[in-house]
């Protein structure tokens, strides 16, 4: 289930939404430092966080679900953002160095198209960044935040899943300590409160952050799933001779 445009926009522009912005920010900058001379494209609703990488990278560009709408960004400039079916992404094979994906992989039906597309934009030893509301997290029960929209995953089914899809996971970690309410005290405690929470409660983080590398080499005949095998042994096998023909 996608989260509407409007509620995402509007969400952000709160105090609230400013907060959830700087705190995965930081995280994702941790994970990022350094993109000089990178394309970088984010996909569902990254450009919150895209707006700090324009002047780090040598492009950035955003491709927002069809399911969920688009609004234009940058706000001080001409659009970049692409409104796409996020199961077949208006970009050329191997075009991106860095691939961002926020509020994306919690609404779609298509999960599995949705990373092969990933997996096809991206150059080959690049990187994808995936943000997911975290299952057991207060996030995911927070309607007031449009985290708790969609299907949310534990670390240990996002790193599945993007194994199965083609992914090696770098590393990983967590955000969003702070309750999905705001207060104002939660402005100067904010990083204290992540740092803790990163420390001593990751199971009970808002959002989980995974970094996967784009996996270029072929998994091994016996690692494919028995009916994979079956299906490419009966293509690979030679055909029989028809007795009818001379």
């Amino acid at each position: 289930m996608w989260s509407d445009i409007i509620d995402l926009r509007d969400f952000y522009d709160t105090p609230l939404g400013r907060l959830v912005r700087r705190l995965i920010a930081r995280c994702l900058s941790l994970i990022w430092p350094n993109l000089t001379g990178m394309r970088v494209l984010g996909v569902g609703f990254a450009t919150p966080y895209l707006d700090g990488l324009r002047d780090r990278a040598e492009r950035v560009l955003a491709a927002m679900p069809a399911g969920q709408g688009a609004v234009h960004w940058p706000a001080d400039a001409r659009a970049l953002v692409a409104l796409a079916d996020e199961s077949a992404l208006p970009f050329p094979d191997r075009s991106v160095d860095r691939l961002l994906l926020v509020h994306c992989l919690e609404g779609t039906a298509e999960v599995r198209l949705l990373l092969r597309e990933c997996w096809r934009v991206l150059a080959d030893g690049g990187r994808l960044l995936v943000v997911v509301t975290n299952r057991r997290g207060l996030w995911a029960r927070a309607e007031q935040a449009p985290f708790a929209l969609g299907r949310p995953f534990s670390m240990g089914q996002l790193t599945r899943l993007l194994r199965e899809s083609l992914f090696v996971p770098t590393q990983s970690t967590t955000a969003l300590f702070v309750p999905p309410v705001w207060w104002r005290l939660f402005g100067s405690w904010a990083t204290t409160l992540e740092d803790l929470g990163a420390r001593w409660f990751p199971t009970f983080a808002g959002v989980v952050v995974i970094e996967a590398e784009k996996q270029i080499y072929a998994a091994p005949f016996d690692a494919l799933p028995s009916r994979a095998r079956r299906a490419l042994t009966a293509r690979a096998r030679p055909a029989r001779p028809d007795p009818t023909v001379s």
